[in-house]
């Protein structure tokens, strides 16, 4: 292997290496955003939660002023009762009170059901807040423990980026254009090694994309020290060196 493909592999390496660090360092930092977005959950249900109280409550009032009044018109009709002028009369109020009475049964029914709710409600949100709690200690605790983790990550990936600094300046700035190029299109894999399958017929494959490549491929890259690309994804390809031994 030449100088140039050398160089490049060498640089290949330090680019997995820096581009690794650089996962670790956003993993890190993906469980602090996990855990804000559980929590942002947490606290949406809750404020829908409370939402749904308030709804249920100002039913629940109108159904109260509601019985309030028919109370009232009861106390009426008894009283209407008690100064009936006639048995026709005192059925018909009769009637009336019995039918407000049944009436009133089925709102206080239904007053008692949404006090219920509101009820069952109140515990969901006392379970929702206590959630809401827990998840803000363990939040605190996974930021403090990611700040440790990111400041180690990021001496890392700064010592790592020195490396990569050495590594490309044994690359000419025109390579190293179409190395970068390359990386971008690929997370980091610019190089692909070539796969010999059979020596004697001359069988080779991009190690990257896994497509045929032709014995004038190979030969040239072995009798020449610069940039060949496989075909098909664009990948350098290069010879481990044992093998080009």
């Amino acid at each position: 292997m030449g100088t140039m493909l050398s160089a490049l592999v060498k640089l290949q390496s330090v680019e997995n290496n820096l581009r690794a660090a650089k996962a670790k360092l956003t993993r890190c930092r993906r469980n602090v955003i996990l855990k804000e977005n559980q929590l942002r959950t947490l606290q949406n249900s809750l404020e829908a939660k409370k939402e749904e109280i308030q709804l249920t409550r100002i039913q629940a009032d109108r159904l109260e002023l509601e019985l309030k009044s028919t109370d009232e018109t009861l106390v009426r009709y008894r009283s209407a009762l008690n100064v009936a002028k006639s048995n026709k009369e005192y059925a018909a109020i009769l009637t009336e009170l019995n039918m407000t009475k049944a009436d009133s049964s089925k709102v206080e029914s239904q007053a008692l059901e949404l006090l219920k709710i509101i009820d069952a409600d109140q515990q969901q949100s006392e379970q929702i807040q206590k959630q809401i709690e827990q998840e803000k200690t363990e939040l605190n605790e996974i930021r403090k423990q990611t700040e440790e983790l990111a400041k180690k990550y990021e001496a890392e990936i700064a010592q790592i980026e020195q490396q990569w600094q050495r590594a490309a300046a044994d690359v000419s700035p025109q390579v190293l254009e179409v190395f970068r190029r390359v990386a971008e299109t690929y997370d980091g894999e610019a190089l692909a090694e070539i796969e010999i399958h059979d020596n004697r017929s001359g069988i080779y494959t991009c190690g990257g994309c896994f497509m045929s490549l032709t014995t004038e491929t190979a030969n040239t890259l072995l009798s020449r020290d610069e940039i060949i690309r496989c075909p098909n994804c664009t990948r350098i390809l290069y010879f481990r060196e044992a093998e080009n031994r």
